[in-house]
């Protein structure tokens, strides 16, 4: 079961979207894919800011919110968030706190994360992440 970061849900509104991305979505049955509410705010404050018309924003509802099951962020997972940044802190190797927000939503639901991003995600341990885009 995967969970999708914002970068890997605005490659599919893309003219030509990563190939291995599309063929990596393809053989993962729909149930088994998920996004957060963080997410959702990303991919809303991107499309109000591209196009402030509405269209693009109208595009991915479609296109991509429409495919995947949108979790929320939750006292469990502001729990584990809090804890990921502490040991990140601690670490002096901090990260986003919206990546490290979807983390915890990953992981409390016991999903792995796929972004292009596998930089950040990699330092929250126990997180298991993947990158689809190439």
């Amino acid at each position: 079961m995967y969970f999708l970061d914002t970068d890997v849900l605005s490659e599919l509104v893309k003219r030509r979207p990563s190939r291995t991305l599309v063929a990596r979505l393809e053989a993962v049955p729909p149930e088994a894919l998920f996004t957060s509410s963080i997410c959702v705010m990303e991919l809303r404050f991107g499309a109000s800011r591209r196009a402030p018309e509405g269209h693009l924003w109208a595009q991915m509802q479609q296109r991509i919110l429409s495919r995947v099951k949108v979790l929320p962020f939750s006292c469990k997972e502001a729990m584990i968030a809090g804890e990921a940044l502490d040991r990140l802190y601690a670490a002096g190797r901090p990260i986003g706190i919206e990546d490290v927000m979807i983390g915890s939503v990953a992981m409390s639901n016991g999903l792995v994360v796929v972004s292009g991003n596998t930089k950040h995600f990699s330092r929250i341990s126990g997180l298991r992440v993947e990158n689809w885009l190439h």
